[in-house]
């Protein structure tokens, strides 16, 4: 082999050498082409909303490799139904790829409930769509604070923040009715003037409700109170009660009223 090597011109085996490093390099193109289907397209077929057994038949029967990539949680799909593919269904890829899946969970997760006692009920809301919670019966208790949550409530039991539940539970709500659970008497504020008697109502939680000015008034904060709803006796002379959060509406007037009944501190029954 060496002698006919030797015996022909440097050239011609140069040649040879070129013509048999060719023809082995498109032999191996020619094997790697087989092996991977290079040039072979197909479409992806859509499985979105398909159960992910039937989604693999499909996937599989159009000559696809099928792998969950990830799984959430949506409470209006059953379970274990496809919401996603990667590539999208129509696209047009080689042969024989891998097509993602992303299902939907059989479970919920579990999330941590958040403290949403003294969130004022919009923001309650909002905080529980955010977790993907539900809003259920909202119910009122006597307290000052009017539609502030004073407690939250899951399967008819107080529910303390940080504790595990299910996302899409429903939560329910207690709020504050905007009036106090205490009576007292109703206090007297005729005969003082409007700012000083709202100063005074601050204390108990009691509301100023509507004002009625007399025409010569301009400066509500100055004017006299001479007729106030309740009134603090009843027509048997018994003391009316009120509760911190209800209102007393006022008629104002420029002058001092000639009678003037002194407002009394508030005190619990």
């Amino acid at each position: 082999m060496f002698k006919f090597l030797t015996h022909r011109p440097l050239w011609l085996n140069i040649l040879a050498g070129i013509i048999l490093a060719l023809a082995i390099f498109f032999l191996f193109l020619l094997s790697l082409k087989c092996l991977t289907r290079h040039g072979k397209s197909a479409t992806v077929p859509s499985v979105i909303g398909k159960k992910y057994d039937e989604a693999i038949k499909t996937l599989k029967k159009a000559g696809f490799d099928v792998e969950i990539q990830d799984s959430i949680y949506v409470d209006t799909l059953p379970p274990m139904s496809v919401i996603r593919q990667i590539p999208d269904a129509d696209e047009i890829v080689k042969a024989n790829r891998e097509i993602y899946l992303i299902v939907n969970r059989f479970e919920p997760p579990l999330i941590d409930m958040p403290n949403l006692v003294n969130y004022s009920f919009r923001n309650a809301e909002m905080v529980l769509g955010n977790l993907g919670l539900k809003v259920g019966d909202t119910t009122f208790e006597p307290d000052f604070a009017k539609n502030i949550v004073r407690k939250q409530i899951y399967n008819g039991q107080i529910i303390s923040p940080g504790t595990k539940i299910r996302k899409g539970s429903v939560v329910s709500l207690v709020l504050g009715d905007g009036v106090g659970n205490k009576e007292f008497a109703v206090p007297s504020v005729i005969g003082m003037q409007y700012c000083d008697m709202k100063k005074r109502l601050e204390g108990s939680g009691v509301l100023v409700g509507a004002i009625v000015l007399d025409p010569d008034v301009t400066d509500t904060c100055s004017a006299w109170i001479y007729w106030q709803n309740p009134e603090r006796f009843n027509e048997d002379k018994k003391l009316n009660h009120i509760r911190s959060g209800q209102t007393i509406d006022v008629r104002l007037q420029l002058n001092k009223p000639a009678f003037k009944d002194s407002i009394e501190t508030p005190e619990p029954l």
